[in-house]
């Protein structure tokens, strides 16, 4: 690197250049924008190698768990700057998802040393950390002896750090003053509005701002587009992923909840008000009349297919399914939009329910201190604006990405809408579930209700009715009620 460019890479690194006219300067000197990229990557490596001992583990040798992911790509593809600042080596299995979490739970329940850190959604924390698979990171994210001083961890969302911390007892508040912080997130999905453009145009149909503009919308879109198209996806399997999505980023928009928590602790069934009763009339309706015709075997694949296809003209899911059906070699590649939305038309924003891929840390591990400098280097900002700027990794979690110029234009350019989408739900972003042991169960049998109100097998309030009377008897029989 010559001198030239060194000192324009250390006055942004000062704050003294915005990231714009640090690319700017780059390119003045003649550096392409992938070379300005590789070494502003080497800058910011020697920059925290100037304030931290990041070579404390050299030598040592860390293996992954991952997930095959976008996140996953964007960490492999800047992995060299790692082992440049750390002298650490790292290597790592990738599994597909439907198999993925089974090789994590099988190495967790044996107790295996074999991988140091690996990929979780924070909902499977509830199992892991009681059970004793990981590791409180706490310990380490609190010693500034063990973490460097340009982590900033309050630069996190706060409503996705807090999400990730639970303390452990059924029905705690996530990010409580005890919880125990049991991973670290790493990228994020808000349940938002992906939409067709030019479907909404022929049928004449605006954004939808509540959940009865969204059920009319629907149904406008299903009858006037033609060509067999439907007006909007959502999940339908018999799986606790049908229920946190849209579904309950609605449901939470009208303040209702799963369970209620008394004031000793023990829970009982929430979602049989005549609030949550009338909320179901509606979601059931807008897929009767307006959802696929197999709608309870939709998963995220079906949802984002057939909108990437122009089968459906809207999903209300998550943002990052519509962001990569607006590229690759979908049909509809550069024609869709996104809106935030908010069912309740009272409530003052949308307060989506939230998937969050984060690193965990296993409690077998033969050397966490060294998988800690890993996993802050993977979790950092200087990683997470590499992730942003040149690979897909949206949703970055950090507070400071979203603030950069150059990744909201790079969003501007070919994501309409997804910036304002973001901007207008990321406050009321968190994981609306109640945490406790029986999460999958309990939601998986509130999918297969669902299912059956769709199908008319059951109406709505008796089913509700029976699913809370079942749920309360569970909760008892756990110790929980």
């Amino acid at each position: 690197m010559h001198e030239k460019e060194k000192d324009l890479i250390d006055a942004f690194l000062r704050g003294q250049v915005d990231r714009r006219g640090l690319i700017k300067g780059l390119g003045a000197m003649g550096l392409a924008a992938g070379t300005a990229g590789t070494l502003l990557n080497l800058g910011q490596t020697r920059a925290l190698a100037a304030d931290f001992d990041w070579q404390a583990h050299k030598g040592k040798t860390i293996k992954l768990l991952l997930n095959k992911h976008p996140y996953a790509d964007a960490m492999i593809a800047d992995l060299e700057n790692f082992k440049k600042l750390t002298g650490m080596n790292v290597v790592y299995d990738v599994f597909p998802e439907d198999v993925y979490f089974d090789k994590v739970t099988a190495a967790l329940s044996a107790s295996s040393p074999e991988y140091d850190a690996f990929m979780t959604g924070a909902y499977m924390t509830w199992t892991y950390g009681p059970a004793g698979w990981i590791t409180d990171l706490n310990e380490w994210i609190k010693d500034p002896a063990k973490t460097n001083p340009n982590y900033a961890w309050d630069d996190f969302l706060p409503g996705v750090k807090n999400s990730c911390a639970w303390n452990g007892k059924p029905g705690g508040a996530l990010g409580s003053d005890d919880a125990k912080q049991w991973c670290i997130p790493w990228g994020f999905e808000q349940n938002n509005i992906t939409y067709n453009k030019a479907m909404f145009d022929k049928a004449g149909v605006t954004i939808p701002g509540n959940m009865d503009e969204m059920v009319a919308a629907a149904a406008k879109l299903t009858k006037d587009v033609g060509g067999g198209v439907y007006g909007i996806g959502v999940r339908g399997s018999r799986s606790w992923a049908t229920i946190h999505p849209g579904f309950l980023s609605a449901y939470a928009n009208f303040d209702q909840k799963d369970l209620n928590v008394s004031a000793d602790g023990k829970l009982s069934a929430a979602m049989n008000t005549a609030q949550s009763k009338a909320f179901h009339k509606q979601w059931v309706q807008m897929i009767q009349e307006s959802g696929p015709k197999d709608w309870s075997t939709y998963t995220w694949y079906q949802v984002g297919t057939d909108l990437g296809a122009g089968a459906s003209a809207m999903i209300f899911d998550a943002d990052i399914l519509g962001y990569f059906m607006n590229g690759g070699d979908n049909k509809m590649a550069g024609k869709l939009a996104f809106a935030s939305f908010k069912a309740n038309p009272a409530a003052k924003a949308a307060t989506p329910n939230i998937w969050i891929w984060s690193l965990a840390m296993s409690n077998f591990s033969k050397d966490k201190d060294a998988t800690w400098y890993f996993m802050q280097w993977a979790s950092g900002p200087e990683h997470g604006l590499f992730g942003a700027t040149k690979m897909d990794f949206v949703n970055p979690v950090r507070q400071s990405v979203w603030k950069d110029e150059m990744f909201r234009e790079k969003l501007n350019k070919s994501y309409p809408g997804y910036v304002e989408m973001f901007d207008a739900s990321a406050p009321g972003a968190s994981i609306k579930f109640t945490a406790q042991p029986l999460f999958f169960d309990l939601t998986t049998e509130w999918a297969a209700t669902l299912q059956k109100m769709v199908a008319k097998e059951v109406p709505v309030d008796e089913g509700l009715d029976k699913l809370a009377e079942s749920i309360n008897g569970q909760l008892k029989e756990a110790g929980l009620g």
